[in-house]
């Protein structure tokens, strides 16, 4: 009976150890003067991001504020580094409201592109179709 006890806790500490693999933590702070070009909206936002490298899984919540209008879409544009503008990457969905949140399944060049600190999110407005607030992607 000791045995099996002792065998038992000695799997438990195994797995507790060799659990899932930890997210990598990632950010991106918006604002208007980021955006390319920028502009002078007064409205702000975060995405806190969740990266797992070995399912390639990127996962997010996106908050903002004080945008000129309704948000019209949010994505995360890529690749580019700051000041550089590139195409969209990854939609995400039901931006209309404050806080968003969803989750995708990066390929292998858009993982490249993100741990390399390529992407950016943007949300759009209506009068700023290019897009109001932006922030790049960083560690």
């Amino acid at each position: 009976m000791l045995k099996t006890k002792t065998l038992l806790a000695t799997l438990a500490v195994g797995i507790l150890f060799a659990g899932p693999a930890f997210a990598e933590k990632m950010k991106a702070t918006l604002d208007g003067k980021s955006e390319t070009p920028p502009n002078t909206s007064a409205a702000t936002g975060k995405a806190d991001i969740d990266y797992d490298a070995a399912t390639k899984k990127l996962s997010w919540t996106l908050t903002y504020s004080g945008l000129s209008g309704p948000a019209t879409a949010a994505h995360f544009h890529g690749p580019a580094e700051p000041g550089k503008n590139a195409g969209v990457a990854v939609a995400i969905p039901n931006a209309g409201t404050s806080p968003v949140t969803g989750s995708a399944t990066l390929t292998d060049a858009q993982a490249a592109d993100l741990e390399a600190g390529k992407y950016y999110v943007n949300i759009h407005t209506a009068a700023n179709p290019g897009g109001e607030i932006r922030g790049q992607v960083t560690k």
